[in-house]
């Protein structure tokens, strides 16, 4: 086996997409292409799913503010999810690459502008109907807030029309280890090119 062509120090990923858009199914096909590739967990106040998160308190949250560690927050489905710097920085120690879900661009922007690291930023899309019909199947128990939030970040999108994104992805014509190929060369590329 050839060895692994390095990536650029402090790179990450960024997908962006509405719910059931296939974010952690294409996370776990980035996974099994390259192990440099986590999931970066956020930290979840609140209830519900607890798979992909870190759980924590109200207390976590206020001393994370205290610090100014808060690097993205957002209230949904009655949580709250934080992106944390510590969390974030441990995510890309050692040449690993977090690969981080966000839904809103308010996230990719505070992310981005501030931690300063070299990221692919990807839109994974796809249809309405296709959330409909993903979100229970996937064990969801509140599809009707899914698809709301469908909608915000269909709003959210057309919001930002000039966004600059390194690659899209139709999650309903493109197959997960597939698109993770494509954001997989998208990654080396700029890694080249940093």
């Amino acid at each position: 086996m050839k060895p692994a062509k390095p990536l650029s120090q402090s790179h990450g990923i960024l997908l962006y997409g509405p719910p059931a858009s296939g974010k952690d199914t294409v996370t776990a096909a980035l996974t099994e292409l390259d192990p440099r590739y986590v999931p970066f967990t956020r930290l979840k106040i609140g209830s519900g799913r607890t798979k992909g998160y870190r759980m924590g308190s109200q207390e976590q949250l206020d001393e994370l503010e205290a610090h100014g560690d808060v690097i993205y927050r957002n209230d949904r489905y009655g949580n709250i999810y934080v992106v944390d710097r510590t969390g974030l920085e441990h995510a890309m120690e050692d040449g690993r690459v977090p690969v981080v879900h966000l839904g809103q661009m308010a996230g990719i922007e505070q992310v981005t502008g501030r931690l300063p690291a070299h990221w692919t930023r990807v839109l994974l899309w796809c249809s309405r109907d296709t959330t409909a019909r993903r979100s229970p199947s996937r064990g969801d128990t509140d599809t009707d807030a899914r698809l709301a939030a469908w909608d915000a970040t269909q709003a959210d999108l057309a919001a930002h029309p000039h966004a600059e994104w390194d690659l899209r992805v139709d999650t309903e014509e493109t197959a997960p280890r597939e698109a993770a190929k494509r954001i997989h060369d998208a990654v080396r590329a700029a890694g080249r090119s940093s």
